[in-house]
């Protein structure tokens, strides 16, 4: 079972209803909560003395309401005319609260400020008017988010969208004075199930691979009936429009790096020719990273996909307008996650835009290449299959691989590979980018960062690779390698750069502690097979520095 994170829950109302949900929600990550004092925000966020924060806490919530925290919001409710200069230094008072946390937890999590919808203000001029109440509550908001904006691990998450999609019953005043809750529970659930996606983005868990099928899910038709002439695609129907909006939706997940691919059971030729003549097609057969369109189970061919995408059940989502095929992939791949799908296309974009599982930190240039990194992988593959050996196939490619120290510039995208590699991941410890600059900083601990590139392109900051050293022993504690790249020696570059450091900080003995997890065999594998790595306890493995790594052959290494 999955380790619990736990969570400290901080608000000026009772909270115990959302409590129970971040718990019970099946979920990933699991949770356990603790929940503050009744009505001590402000003094729980300034007073570290506090037990409280005794407790180790994996996460922060902090949710408040506007006139609990901006005291001066009150009176902009009695229509009182105060100085806007008055309310934005309340705000910066409680944005400096915040940020006094930023050690506290991993990760914190701030609610955006709403007003019940039956405060009508001064109604068409509620936004004109220079206290306006909606006009004061998006100022302060915006303030809000801009003030936290460059603190790495802190996230504000919108509350209004919780309260539009429950509508009317969102704000019910009898559950403030039953109960001094004043939200209606289901508004909770909602924002659990976001605080919850959140977490799962934050921890690295994000989907990244979509598997669609084609008839009657891109588009309206069975297209080995039909003929593409006929399909419902485009045109001036409602439901030919959907198809096209749908397809447009996917092309711009690809845009920000999620990788499309195709099961469909179908005849081969005659899909790829409706992809390709059928003047509506939004999507392209260069959009897709893999396809598998034939007659065998889609289990199957799902899972084909994932393999050579070199991709795990857990990056991937599956969908289909078909029950009984979504309930195939469901029973066989239990960690793909196929989500159900509206019987009435037009509701297609809806139901795909209000999926948790693609939410994201952090949307690097490396992300937004990966559909065209995974289409130049697959040229990789074809020229490997007409080489005779593994380095005479590298040295075609061309590959150079390039190190350097980490740097700020380089953080984001390495503490994403971090956070994200389960395969050659040696430790598969988490950590965010303050916590992770602060190790890196510490004197005796070094981290390098490995980009790799050939003659079909750019693969990006792909490895990590650190070392502590104290007195005369090093020990490797991070060794990452994106699965894109792995089994081209890429390793064996990042394990010669940590062997040869600790030689040259006259080091004795460098060890790696392999600490085993569900996923990252590779790295496992790799430590097993390495002949100058020799297994000194199960767990640990040691290179004799009287004898230097080999350079591996058929590859460029620049030092910078």
């Amino acid at each position: 079972m999955a380790p619990k994170l736990k969570g400290l829950l901080i608000s000026d109302f009772t909270c115990d209803v959302l409590k129970s949900f971040l718990e019970n929600l099946p979920d990933l990550p699991f949770c356990q909560v603790n929940l503050s004092p009744f009505g001590q925000t402000i003094n729980l966020l300034k007073n570290h003395q506090d037990p409280i924060w005794e407790k180790n806490h994996d996460f922060l919530i902090v949710w408040t309401q506007v006139a609990a925290v901006i005291p001066s919001f009150r009176k902009i409710l009695r229509f009182e005319n105060i100085p806007q200069e008055e309310l934005l230094t309340e705000c910066d008072a409680f944005i400096e609260a915040i940020k006094e946390n930023v050690k506290q937890a991993r990760f914190i999590f701030v609610t955006s400020w709403n007003i019940p919808e039956f405060i009508r203000g001064y109604g068409p001029i509620d936004f004109k008017k220079s206290n306006g109440i909606r006009r004061i509550l998006l100022t302060l908001n915006k303030r809000l988010v801009d003030g936290l904006s460059d603190e790495a691990n802190v996230f504000v998450l919108s509350s209004e969208r919780w309260l539009q999609k429950v509508g009317e019953k969102a704000c019910d005043p009898r559950h403030w004075y039953l109960s001094k809750m004043p939200y209606d529970p289901s508004v909770f659930k909602l924002a659990a199930e976001d605080i919850k996606a959140a977490l799962a983005a934050c921890l690295g868990q994000s989907r990244k691979l979509i598997i669609v099928d084609l008839d009657n899910t891109l588009w309206g038709g069975v297209v080995g009936d039909d003929g593409w002439q006929h399909l419902h695609l485009g045109g001036h129907d409602a439901q030919g429009e959907a198809f096209v909006d749908f397809q447009k939706v996917l092309k711009s997940y690809k845009e920000r790096g999620i990788v499309l691919a195709i099961v469909s059971k179908n005849n081969e030729a005659v899909a790829l020719e409706a992809i390709k003549q059928h003047p509506e097609m939004i999507l392209k057969m260069d959009d897709f990273a893999a396809f598998r369109i034939n007659w065998e189970d889609k289990a199957n061919n799902v899972e084909e996909i994932l393999k050579e995408l070199n991709l795990t059940q857990e990056s991937a989502v599956f969908i289909d307008d078909n029950p009984r095929e979504r309930d195939r992939v469901r029973e066989a791949l239990q960690r793909v996650f196929v989500p159900d799908w509206p019987e009435n296309s037009l509701l297609y974009r809806k139901k795909f835009l209000s999926l948790t599982c693609f939410d994201t930190i952090l949307v690097s240039e490396d992300d937004r290449k990966r559909s065209q990194m995974y289409l130049q992988e697959r040229e990789r593959l074809d020229l490997r299959a007409k080489t005779q050996n593994l380095e005479e196939w590298l040295e075609s490619l061309e590959t150079t691989v390039s190190i350097k120290p980490l740097t700020d510039a380089d953080l984001p995208r390495a503490v994403q590979l971090l956070n994200k590699t389960n395969q050659m991941n040696l430790t598969t410890r988490r950590l965010s980018e303050d916590e992770f600059k602060l190790w890196s900083e510490k004197p005796g601990n070094k981290v390098w960062i490995f980009r790799v590139a050939d003659k079909l392109g750019d693969s990006g900051l792909t490895g990590i690779a650190s070392l502590s050293i104290e007195s005369k022993e090093a020990q490797i504690v991070d060794f990452i390698l994106s699965c894109r790249v792995f089994g081209r020696k890429i390793e064996n570059v990042m394990a010669r750069t940590l062997v040869q450091t600790a030689k040259d900080c006259g080091v004795k003995k460098i060890k790696a502690k392999y600490l085993v997890t569900e996923k990252n065999g590779p790295c496992l594998e790799f430590f097993d097979k390495n002949s100058g790595f020799f297994k000194y306890q199960d767990d640990i493995y040691i290179w004799n520095l009287e004898s230097d790594y080999p350079t591996p052959s058929g590859l460029t290494i620049k030092i910078f």
